[in-house]
């Protein structure tokens, strides 16, 4: 036992005599490497080291990496679940799609309390909503619900937040836990963190909020929307700044801000830095300290200099005269700014980290907006100096199409959001990112007509294709005679004689039935009759049989030659977007009146062509019909000639483009003496009729859409004097 105990003492003192000399010279280079590196580091230049670091930044501002009134991650999940209780919700397990089957896409808004306040921009939303094609008064019948309460402002320090949301929308019986309802919000949480807290429980609804974080936005669920102010306008809006002379693309200043220096708070560290990057020539970057009650309190050596710099420079000159805008974030992530700089063709540079940008579920802004980091914000200047000219005017191109068709009123961004989450109900009809992001637009280029490129008016170009070689005529009857008048057979003797017809179908708008089919005249291609409900919007319905796409529309006292027809035909084929046509029209404005004129009278311009004798495609019918909302066409039955107007304010609206008025040998006349600019005349009542319609659509849309143009188009050799035999048209000549 005693010797064990002797063996196991000798062999454990062997063991430390190793680990001394042959460990020990390690341990001893470790130490000294581990000091050597200390001393390394201790040498590297220390950041708030004046002399290195002088023109960039002070020292006060290296000392802390982040901004102390950034919500820690702890509160940020914390106001998230606070909020979004329902974090997982999917459309396909917080909406119920049985709700769309029966009825289609239909809205329903709650009831409004008259006690209960609404703010101005609330208001524009609901408006929105209740003038549009999706509205529905019936509960049963609706799709998607919309609150009556404001949601917009959940600043409980704000004079518009509304108390008691909570029990409000939870004793109304078709909230459902939110389950199919949206919800609108442009101003979340309050000072000093601002988190994106509502102050109730959402449930299951479907968030459009503006400022959204990337952390708690639900993609394929929630929408972001931009913010806007109380000024903006319902609906049309202001075009956007950029015009066909607007080159060079690059302008007398590279980069511009100008706006609130936040002293402190929440957004204090972004703006604080700009003025690193402001050279006085072509980088311009203004900030006040004068804005909240208490801004002297806090204010630091540069608010001076920085508040008479920033008098100098006015806002909408620099937006006029730069390339691009820093759009830097607020109190929250979105700005008014960013609309601002759309709209001026001033390209965004966004900097406003874990910002889910506006619709960004259908735009591709990658097209139009310069994504910064905002810890990068020194690298700005040489990156956006890097983009090329080409790129630049293609930016500054975009920012005009997505502001026009997406963002310049209130309708167009509630219409927006409604038709992404229309879109998502049936994946297979739904438009692809391409019909969002090249001209006309989402909004425009409806699924339901197609969702190939191919089947649209505006995309032929695009898409290497030419429209069909073959019309349909569509000739609208209302003569009261129990047989065809004799003018409508001469027509319909002219038109299908054209090597360019397919069939002709006659709208019967009379209350009489149609004549039996023996009455009509024997043609070379299918005549069909369709019985009309007598409104005059009945000439632009979808119809089934119309299978090309063109269509000419005509009325039975119209006359025409079938060269006339063949030729216009010809033309329409090289224009496919736009109305071509006979009989021409023009509007102007009255300055005495204020409002605007429609003219008969023969000028050098025209802006209207009437479809008493036009071609135009057929997807246009189908525009006409379920993109404007029935109170439209209610305006169209009960005004004289109105239907004509409306066709070419739509036309116009899509395209931006006037019609093109051809050659006719036979001027048209009306069947009511043509009034004259500023006189009445015996037309008066239907004259006044075309004025009132013109202007309650000028109303409607927001603008005057209408384009002017100084263009006819001829025959190549009409009217030269050479052999008639040489012509293609010689007919058009003969008086």
């Amino acid at each position: 036992m005693q010797t064990r105990k002797k063996y196991i003492f000798l062999t454990f003192l062997a063991s430390w005599l190793l680990l001394f000399f042959f460990g020990g010279d390690q341990l001893h280079r470790f130490a000294f490497f581990s000091r050597r590196k200390a001393a390394a580091r201790r040498n590297w230049p220390r950041w708030t080291d004046r002399s290195l670091l002088k023109s960039f930044a002070d020292p006060e501002e290296l000392q802390s990496d982040g901004d102390p009134w950034l919500p820690s991650p702890r509160e940020r999940r914390a106001a998230r679940l606070n909020v979004y209780k329902n974090s997982r919700c999917r459309m396909e397990t917080c909406f119920d799609f049985s709700r769309c089957e029966k009825h289609g896409f239909k809205v329903f808004t709650y009831p409004r309390e008259r006690d209960q306040p609404l703010s101005e921009s609330y208001g524009k939303i609901l408006t929105s909503i209740e003038h549009s094609r999706y509205y529905t008064p019936k509960p049963e019948q609706a799709c998607l619900f919309i609150l009556s309460i404001d949601t917009l402002d959940r600043d409980h320090l704000s004079g518009q937040y509304v108390h008691n949301v909570n029990e409000k929308i939870r004793s109304s019986p078709l909230w459902n836990g939110g389950r199919n309802h949206l919800i609108f919000n442009l101003y979340s949480g309050t000072w000093p963190n601002y988190t994106e807290d509502l102050g109730f429980d959402i449930g299951q609804a479907i968030l459009a909020k503006a400022s959204f974080y990337t952390e708690n936005f639900r993609p394929g669920f929630d929408i972001s929307i931009p913010l806007f102010s109380k000024d903006h306008p319902q609906r049309g809006g202001e075009r956007g700044w950029l015009y066909q002379d607007s080159i060079p693309p690059k302008k007398k200043y590279l980069l511009v801000f100008k706006g609130k220096r936040y002293l402190t708070g929440i957004g204090s560290g972004t703006r604080n830095a700009l003025h690193h990057i402001h050279n006085g020539k072509d980088i311009i970057s203004l900030t006040t300290c004068k804005h909240g009650k208490d801004w002297e309190k806090h204010k630091d050596t540069r608010c001076d200099k920085d508040n008479v710099d920033y008098e100098k420079f006015d806002y909408q000159e620099l937006l006029h005269n730069s390339t691009f805008c820093i759009v830097p974030r607020g109190r929250r992530l979105g700005s008014f700014r960013f609309l601002e700089a759309l709209q001026a063709a001033c390209i965004p540079v966004v900097l406003s980290d874990g910002w889910e940008l506006p619709f960004a579920e259908a735009i591709d802004w990658g097209k139009a907006v310069v994504v910064g980091n905002e810890k990068l914000l020194l690298q700005i200047p040489s990156a956006v100096h890097c983009i090329q000219p080409e790129r630049v005017l293609a930016f500054q191109q975009q920012t005009q199409f997505l502001w026009d068709a997406y963002f310049s009123s209130v309708d167009k961004i509630v219409h927006t959001t409604l038709e992404i989450i229309k879109d998502r109900l049936l994946p297979h009809r739904s438009r692809s990112r391409f019909l969002w992001n090249t001209l006309p637009g989402g909004l425009l280029a409806l699924p339901d007509f197609s969702t190939h490129l191919g089947d649209f008016p505006f995309y032929y170009l695009q898409h290497g294709s030419s429209p069909s070689e073959k019309f349909t005529a569509l000739i609208r009857a209302v003569s009261p005679s129990a047989s065809p008048s004799q003018p409508i057979l001469r027509l319909i003797q002219a038109v299908s004689a054209s090597q360019y017809c397919a069939q002709i179908l006659v709208l019967w708008s009379c209350e009489k039935p149609p004549p039996p089919s023996r009455k009509w005249p024997q043609t070379s291609v299918p005549l069909t009759i369709i019985v009309g409900r007598g409104k005059l919007s009945d000439r632009f319905f979808p119809y089934a049989a119309i299978q090309t796409d063109a269509v000419l529309s005509l009325d039975e006292h119209i006359s025409l030659l079938t060269s006339e027809v063949d030729f216009a035909f010809m033309v329409w084929r090289s224009f496919p977007e736009r109305i071509v046509g006979f009989p021409a029209r023009s509007h102007f404005w009255d300055p005495e009146q204020r409002r605007w004129g429609y003219t008969s009278k023969w000028t050098n311009e025209l802006s209207i062509v009437l479809t008493a004798a036009a071609f135009y495609h057929r997807y246009y019918h189908s525009l006409f019909t379920q993109y404007l909302p029935a109170g439209l066409r209610e305006l169209v039955d009960s005004l004289a000639a109105c239907e004509d107007i409306l066709m070419n304010v739509l036309v116009a609206t899509v395209t931006k483009l006037p019609p093109i008025k051809v050659t006719q040998r036979k001027q048209h006349k009306d069947t009511v003496p043509q009034q004259v600019k500023g006189t009445a005349g015996s037309g008066g009542r239907r004259f006044s009729q075309q004025q009132d319609c013109l202007n309650q659509l000028a109303d409607w849309f927001g603008s005057m859409p209408l384009v002017s143009s100084q263009l006819r188009l001829d025959p190549v050799l009409f009217k030269d004097q050479v052999s008639v035999l040489r012509k293609k048209y010689p007919r058009l000549e003969k008086p």
